[in-house]
């Protein structure tokens, strides 16, 4: 069944790639992004050359996830061209590289915006229509390292996708009564296909980082790297997030995995979202809220 889609960060990385499967599979897909008329203008023509050459129905929208009312602007137009909404993906994010010390508070602050302030903008642009239809699915692209074996000096992004997670994990029995679907995505650590580390940011105290570079961790941050590298299978394929989404779209309401892992260095992730997840279940079925564990059928 086609879906109208909308899906934050898409300019590049997963989100790009997500954009492009979902249209491939029939859906109408808003790719959101920021500066659609300026730094993404080149990006946003790519879009539309790509959805004319394989007639699919891929629409560039400009949605600053830092901003409230381009959230509100951005959600609105939607709903004005289509009359519905019934797939919110939570997929922009950032990530920096280097010893948390030398990290300013309001990089941290700047991060956390970015990574989960984000998400709670579009949600309150995007919910009241998803309430009023009576259905629809927010899909979270979370991260192994929200639970996983987490290497050093990544610690403000690891923060702010633990944080993330949490508010996913809440919202999921917020939203289950007004007949809404959570799932999360748990994508490892791909090394190659998105610009997440060759974009990531760094700290702002060069002077505190070279404490560290010249210090008993000299080698840390190269040894980091190459050892996420060297755990990644060779075939390991970005494009495996993409289709894991486009895969949890097209089940049926109500089927849906409350979490898809995507980890092909396998960092233990899963194991911990398990038993965390089984503890979430046992909790509600004790305080008997075990209603709140799926999505109402409503109508």
């Amino acid at each position: 069944m086609q879906q109208v889609i909308v899906i934050t960060g898409a300019s590049s990385g997963f989100g790009a790639l997500t954009a492009r499967a979902l249209a491939h599979a029939g859906h109408i897909v808003y790719a959101s992004m920021r500066e659609t008329a300026g730094r993404n203008a080149p990006q946003v023509a790519e879009l539309k050359r790509y959805a004319a050459e394989h007639q699919v129905d891929l629409r560039a929208l400009e949605l600053d996830v830092a901003a409230s009312a381009s959230a509100e602007a951005g959600i609105a137009s939607i709903i004005a061209d289509c009359g519905r909404l019934d797939v919110v993906i939570h997929n922009a994010g950032h990530m920096s590289f280097g010893p948390a010390e030398a990290f300013t508070p309001e990089q941290f602050a700047q991060l956390y915006d970015i990574n989960v302030l984000s998400t709670q903008r579009v949600n309150r642009a995007a919910l009241p229509q998803l309430r009023k239809q009576g259905k629809g699915l927010v899909l979270w692209v979370s991260s192994s390292s929200a639970r996983g074996g987490t290497p050093p000096f990544l610690s403000p992004y690891f923060a702010a996708k633990a944080a993330m997670d949490s508010l996913a994990v809440s919202y999921a029995s917020e939203l289950a009564r007004w007949g809404i679907e959570t799932a999360i995505i748990v994508p490892g650590a791909f090394t190659k296909g998105t610009n997440h580390f060759s974009h990531s940011g760094a700290p702002a105290d060069r002077d505190r980082a070279a404490e560290y570079d010249n210090g008993p961790y000299a080698r840390v941050p190269e040894l980091a790297l190459q050892g996420l590298a060297a755990l990644e299978p060779a075939d390991a394929d970005a494009g495996a997030v993409a289709k894991a989404i486009v895969d949890v779209v097209g089940m049926p309401f109500g089927s849906r995995p409350f979490r898809t892992h995507i980890d092909p260095s396998q960092d233990g992730c899963e194991i911990v979202n398990g038993v965390a997840d089984r503890v979430r279940s046992e909790m509600f079925r004790r305080i008997g809220l075990e209603d709140l564990l799926r999505p109402r059928v409503n109508g």
